[in-house]
């Protein structure tokens, strides 16, 4: 079911854990699957410099938080925000159908950690011009399992 890249990241991922003192902080998740990421960003001249994640989840959503935090580290914010679900599975040779909706929190998680230090700077980012922090999670609950 998983290929060889993605059990690399779920058995060993990289940048999991505590960040201290983070510049910013991104919680997203679905109640539903119960499927909760926290990505944590440390930032230099609007340049992520440093990435830590949490997740409580499957394989998939480990093994994308893991990819996604590998991704952003070394890119602007702006650059960082251009990244997508769609990206992270790239990275990582593909996901299950049922799966995708982990890729795409990720993403979600890395947006509301920019979007927490667009707020706490006073920045207005062009990638987050239509970003809604407010908005659900939204999918059907096919693959949704911890």
């Amino acid at each position: 079911m998983y290929n060889e890249k993605v059990m690399e990241h779920f058995m060993n991922p990289h940048n999991a854990g505590e960040m201290e003192n983070p510049d910013a902080v991104g919680n997203y998740g679905s109640p539903v699957c119960g499927d909760m990421m926290e990505i944590s960003l440390k930032i230099e001249n609007n340049v992520i410099v440093d990435a830590k994640f949490k997740t409580f989840g499957c394989g998939s959503a480990i093994a994308s938080s893991s990819v996604a935090t590998d991704m952003i580290m070394g890119k602007t914010l702006e650059e960082a925000l251009e990244l997508t679900n769609k990206n992270f599975i790239d990275e990582l040779g593909g996901l299950p159908g049922p799966k995708i909706h982990c890729s795409v929190l990720a993403e979600q998680a890395v947006r509301h950690a920019i979007y927490d230090y667009a707020q706490k700077h006073g920045l207005e980012l062009e990638g987050l011009k239509d970003f809604d922090p407010n908005k659900d999670f939204d999918h059907d609950d096919e693959g949704c399992e911890v």
